[in-house]
């Protein structure tokens, strides 16, 4: 079974398919490296693809210790995925969680991602529910330490966001749920704890944001309510970003619209590698505030 270490000692769980140009995949909460399994079946054709297990998720290490987890640690884990493979650069793809991973990456290491795929990410981040999302990860903790994971799951796990998974996909959405039901009571609960409930709102790094310029690429389903002004707030402030919203999707749409979403992220990884991928004019800014003309909308 594949292991590295990070740079505090913590030995996380990767797998690898293909070869090329590499891809890290950084998966969401309620999932793991598996997760990215339809994506690893395409991608591995033409890249390198590499997917991991966050701490607290085993077979990954689970540290007891709550400040073991936290947002500069998951971003931290990206870097070390990097360095113990030995990869200068890769495409950093993210989910949800992943993808405030990912973004935090972005701000801090962009030099060494060829690009930024920031996908369901936001869920809490906008000023109106930011506090809420604050208590309700502790909440969350809390029923997971006292129920286990499996309760946690059947309730958790079948969300407003997730209802769309199990329309579309039955069979998906039960292993989905099969999967949460076996993540760690602890690893899961100091993860909510000490990441979810302490990590920094979006609204207060739209700066850090700007000064991006690695090409960008967010994705979100239009069902995911939560996300959708967080979404623009990123695409409007990182110069490189592009935004494409799912139709008719909710939160996992990795598993949701493999196909759809497969086809998007190749379609940015080729314009990225070939260099068309570009910051954009600021002159669309002003059009799409004013329009024709320079008159207001």
């Amino acid at each position: 079974m594949p292991m590295l270490r990070t740079e505090d000692g913590v030995g996380l769980h990767y797998e690898e398919a293909g070869a090329g140009m590499p891809i890290v995949f950084v998966h969401e909460f309620a999932g793991d490296a598996r997760s990215w399994e339809p994506q690893l079946r395409y991608f591995s054709r033409r890249y390198r693809c590499i997917a991991y297990n966050a701490r607290g998720y085993p077979p990954s290490e689970v540290p007891e210790d709550l400040e073991k987890y936290s947002q500069a640690r998951a971003r931290d884990d990206i870097r070390s995925v990097l360095d113990a493979l030995r990869l200068d650069r890769a495409h950093i793809v993210g989910l949800s969680m992943g993808a405030f991973a990912t973004l935090h990456f972005g701000m801090a290491y962009g030099s060494r991602a060829h690009s930024l795929t920031i996908a369901g990410g936001g869920y809490g981040a906008h000023p109106a529910q930011y506090p809420q999302f604050q208590k309700d990860s502790k909440t969350n903790a809390e029923f997971i330490r006292g129920q286990g994971m499996a309760r946690f799951a059947a309730t958790y796990g079948h969300g407003p966001t997730r209802v769309q998974f199990q329309n579309k996909d039955p069979r998906g959405f039960a292993e989905y749920i099969r999967q949460l039901s076996e993540h760690s009571v602890a690893g899961s609960a100091n993860t909510m704890l000490g990441y979810q409930a302490r990590r920094p709102s979006l609204y207060d790094l739209t700066d850090e944001m700007k000064r991006i310029n690695v090409p960008t690429l967010i994705m979100a389903g239009d069902e995911e309510e939560p996300c959708l002004e967080v979404c623009l707030l990123m695409e409007r402030a990182i110069p490189t970003a592009g935004l494409a919203i799912l139709p008719k999707s909710g939160h996992g749409i990795n598993l949701e619209e493999p196909e759809l979403f497969n086809g998007l992220l190749e379609n940015f990884f080729h314009q990225v590698e070939r260099g068309r991928w570009t910051a954009r004019d600021p002159r669309s800014v002003v059009a799409s505030i004013y329009g024709p003309g320079g008159k207001p909308c």
